[in-house]
C-alpha cells in the first residue's frame, strides 16, 4: 500500500461493515465479543463450587443513553442469600475485544474479573485454562447473529476454565479456587425483550460438562417470533448447539418454577428439565438504557435443579443432573408482581433488592 492509498478504516466497505455491526449483527465467522455499541451490552460470569454447593454470579450491563454510557452492575450468591445491584454513572465496553468496565466498581476481561460494590460485596478472580466457544461460523444465537437490529442477541463465550480468587458476600468469604466458570454476552438495540427465559448449569458428575440456554421474544421491525438456543458441552468436549428454527428448533415451556425444553436436529436431540421454588428466586434488575435507571426485570434462581439428556441419532450419549443450576424467567411485570407479593417496593433495585 502506498502513502497515497487511503487507510482501511476509510474504505467504503469498512464503513459499511461498521454500520452493519452497529445494528447488533455480525457476519458469519465474525468476532461477536467486541462491543457493538448498541443500547445495551451485557456481560455475565457464573462460578460454581460443586464441593461446597456455593455459586457466585457477577453481571454488568453497559448501557447507552443520549448523554453517554452508564452501567447496571450486580453480584449475588447461593446458598448465601445475598444480592447487591447498582446503577453506576460510568460504563465502557471494549470495542476491540471482550471487556466491561465501570470505574473501580467493575472491571471484567477475558482472564480477570474484579467487582467492588462495597466492602461486603466484592469479587476478584483470575481465569486460566479457558474452554472457549469453538470456532464456528456463528455464535450462540445461530443464524440470528446475522439479522440486523434485533432486540436481543446471545453468545456463551466461556464454557469452562480454571479459577483462582475469592468473593465476599455479606459476612461470608467464599474461596473460588478451582471453581467451574461460565461466561456469556448478550446485547440488543433496546435492552431486554418483554419476556425471556434462561438457564445455565455446571456441577455435573463430569466437571467438563456445561449446559446453557436462552430464549425469548425476538423482534426486528415486522419480525416477531419466539426463539430458544441450547448449548451443551459434552464430557468428551463436543459442543452441541440447537437453535435454528428450520434445522434445529427448540420448544420451550416455562413458568416461574419450571423450565422444560426439547430441541432436535437431524443428528442431535436434547431434553432439559429444570425446577426451583419461586420463594428462592432473587429479583434482578434490567436497565432502561435511555432513562439511566434500572427496574426489576428477572426472577433468578441460583441453586435450582437441572436434568439433561442428549441423544445422537436416537442413541443416548449423555444424561445427568445438576443441583446447582441457574434458572431465570424474565419479564418486567412478572418481577414487579413478585416484589409486591414479597412486600418490597416494585421500583427498588438498589442494594440489596431481594434475596
Amino acid at each position: 500500500m502506498s502513502q497515497a492509498d487511503p487507510q482501511p478504516e476509510s474504505w467504503p466497505l469498512s464503513r459499511l461493515l461498521r454500520a452493519y455491526r452497529a445494528t447488533g449483527a455480525d457476519l458469519p465467522l465474525g468476532n461477536v465479543l467486541p462491543s457493538h455499541d448498541v443500547a445495551m451490552e451485557g456481560y455475565f460470569w457464573r462460578f460454581t463450587q460443586p464441593a461446597t454447593g456455593q455459586v457466585v454470579i457477577a453481571l454488568a450491563g453497559i448501557n447507552r443513553a443520549a448523554d453517554g454510557h452508564w452501567s447496571t452492575l450486580g453480584l449475588a450468591g447461593h446458598p448465601v442469600p445475598f444480592v447487591r445491584t447498582a446503577a453506576h454513572p460510568e460504563g465502557y465496553a471494549n470495542p476491540a475485544g471482550l471487556g466491561a468496565f465501570a470505574g473501580e466498581a467493575f472491571r471484567g476481561s477475558v482472564d480477570r474479573l474484579q467487582v467492588d460494590l462495597g466492602p461486603d460485596a466484592r469479587l476478584d478472580v483470575r481465569i486460566g485454562g479457558q474452554v472457549r466457544w469453538p470456532r464456528r461460523k456463528l455464535g450462540g444465537s445461530g443464524v440470528f447473529h446475522s439479522v440486523p437490529a434485533l432486540n436481543q442477541y446471545w453468545h456463551p463465550w466461556l464454557l469452562g476454565g480454571r479459577v483462582e480468587g475469592r468473593a465476599v458476600l455479606g459476612d461470608t468469604e467464599i474461596d473460588l479456587d478451582g471453581a467451574q466458570v461460565y461466561g456469556e454476552k448478550n446485547w440488543g438495540k433496546g435492552g431486554f425483550p418483554d419476556s425471556w427465559w434462561w438457564g445455565q448449569a455446571q456441577g455435573f458428575a463430569d466437571q467438563h460438562a456445561c449446559v446453557a440456554f436462552a430464549g425469548g421474544e425476538v423482534v426486528a421491525g415486522p419480525l416477531r417470533t419466539e426463539i430458544t438456543s441450547v448449548v451443551v458441552v459434552l464430557p468428551d468436549g463436543r459442543v452441541v448447539r440447537l437453535c435454528n428454527p428450520v434445522t434445529s428448533p427448540v420448544r420451550a415451556h416455562v413458568t416461574d418454577e419450571r423450565w422444560s425444553l426439547k430441541g432436535r436436529s437431524p443428528t442431535w436431540s436434547v431434553e432439559i428439565e429444570g425446577g426451583s421454588p419461586l420463594d428462592s428466586a432473587h429479583v434482578l434488575p434490567v436497565p432502561l438504557p435511555t432513562e439511566r435507571r434500572n427496574i426489576p426485570g428477572a426472577l433468578e434462581h441460583l441453586g435450582g435443579s437441572m436434568s439433561v439428556t442428549v441423544r445422537r441419532r436416537g442413541e443416548l450419549v449423555w444424561a445427568d443432573e445438576s443441583p446447582l443450576a441457574a434458572l431465570e424467567h424474565g419479564g418486567i411485570e412478572r418481577a414487579r408482581a413478585e416484589l409486591r407479593r414479597r412486600g418490597a417496593a416494585p421500583e427498588s433495585t438498589s442494594a440489596p433488592p431481594v434475596g
